[in-house]
């Protein structure tokens, strides 16, 4: 079932034209990679979702539904989480509090995230559970921030940057695996922004690879994985 479409979405900074004519699908159940350098129109392209940076033309469907003109807490009450590059924890309350004022029903009033089930997930998070925000290293900031959103019971989850200032041992011991076992154990949809190209096509169905904020190629993991020549032009690889 098709959960987003992004149909020819136009997003601007001022005057200054990033996003232009952007269009992709996420099915429920997949991952998708937004794939490109710095600078290409990742994060962008999450915040347009988001409303956090509303596109002037074209459209944002999710589950069927208009959601450009929405407002950032609408465009989450119907189910999207976003985790942003900056994280955004509360550095001075605890991580169980953290967690616990995330807390909410998805949209279709079921509570499929627990407590439980998240330290089964994160168990770090529940040897740290009385420590404060502020006082977790990079990578448990990480794993908080995930774990904060999925409190929310989102229908699909925005990845945005995840690996960014993480320790490559962290990333590929402890992130790779935990983002794997979200689709393939709950079946969590998500959308993943990240320039660290391996790491997406690792996990991800489909990407889509994004140059000077347009769409330049998409297809499946497996075919960008063995296109050279597409790597050369658009990966940092």
């Amino acid at each position: 079932m098709l959960i987003l479409e992004v149909d020819r979405i136009n997003t601007y900074y001022g005057k200054s034209h990033i996003l232009q004519d952007v269009s992709l699908k996420v099915e429920q159940g997949q991952i998708v990679a937004l794939l490109g350098r710095n600078g290409a129109g990742k994060t962008t392209t999450l915040r347009s979702i988001m409303g956090l940076t509303p596109p002037r033309s074209g459209a944002v469907r999710f589950k069927g539904q208009d959601i450009q003109r929405c407002k950032p807490f609408e465009v989450a009450r119907k189910g999207l989480g976003f985790v942003p590059e900056d994280r955004g924890i509360f550095p001075d309350i605890s991580v169980l509090d953290n967690l616990t004022v995330a807390a909410k029903q998805s949209a279709d009033g079921q509570r499929r995230w627990s407590l439980e089930k998240i330290y089964h997930y994160f168990p770090v998070l529940q040897r740290l559970r009385d420590n404060k925000g502020q006082n977790l290293s990079g990578g448990e900031q990480q794993m908080l921030t995930i774990a904060r959103t999925l409190m929310t019971n989102p229908d699909l989850l925005l990845l945005d940057e995840p690996c960014e200032g993480l320790a490559p041992q962290i990333v590929n011991q402890v992130l790779f695996g935990l983002i794997k076992s979200l689709k393939e154990q709950e079946g969590v949809t998500i959308l993943l922004a990240e320039q660290n190209a391996r790491f997406c096509l690792g996990l991800a169905d489909w990407g889509y690879l994004l140059d000077k904020g347009a769409v330049q190629f998409d297809a499946s993991s497996e075919e960008i994985t063995s296109n050279e020549e597409i790597q050369r032009k658009y990966l940092s690889l």
